[in-house]
């Protein structure tokens, strides 16, 4: 335990600045969301763009792609939510079973189509890992943009399989980043959850 502790506090001395600033703008812009506040959409344009950046440069090519989809999303989402927040809509929705099966099933196919093609194409040794947590990322973060409730469970649940991806490609504060990601994300399922009852 004692050689395990030791290994990450190297790790993050080596960490370079551009991962840190990746990271505290990636804490703010989840913790952020969760509160519903819309600037949260602003300063994921920063972490994305700096993201897009070390992941390439770690030939994690999925998470590159989803780094530019992110900054579509994050354009649409703070152009969504200020536009949400003058109309009489619910501020938050929630799928229904069909709905969450579609999504369960989009996340299947999307995943396949993307490892096979990181596997065929790219020069990356986990093109199904990567396919996967990036397929379950863009449902998360579009279910986010219209502020679907259950985001947040597909958030929860995809932080938790980056974790060790990222252990894999040396991105020990990036790792540290998608545990606390877990954690907010399942803080900002209870606090929408609650906001959501409260307009039924």
């Amino acid at each position: 335990m004692q050689d395990f502790l030791q290994q990450l506090y190297e790790q993050f001395l080596l960490t370079s600045p551009l991962e840190w600033l990746a990271t505290i703008t990636g804490f703010l812009c989840v913790y952020l969301a969760a509160k519903q506040n819309i600037w949260n959409w602003p300063i994921s344009i920063i972490s994305v763009l700096t993201y897009l950046y070390i992941f390439y440069h770690n030939k994690l090519y999925g998470d590159s792609v989803l780094q530019i989809y992110f900054l579509g999303t994050a354009i649409y989402g703070w152009y969504y939510w200020n536009k949400r927040a003058h109309s009489e809509e619910r501020p938050i929705s929630s799928f229904n079973s069909k709905q969450m099966l579609m999504t369960i099933g989009s996340i299947a196919v999307l995943s396949a189509i993307l490892g096979l093609v990181l596997d065929r194409f790219t020069d990356t040794d986990v093109p199904y890992a990567d396919g996967f947590c990036t397929a379950t990322s863009f449902v998360a973060q579009f279910l986010m943009t219209r502020k679907v409730l259950q985001n947040w469970l597909l958030w929860v649940f995809v932080d938790i399989c980056y974790i060790p991806l990222y252990f894999h490609k040396d991105l020990i504060l990036t790792a540290v980043l998608y545990l606390a990601f877990a954690i907010i994300a399942w803080n900002g399922y209870r606090d929408w959850k609650k906001t959501y009852q409260n307009f039924q």
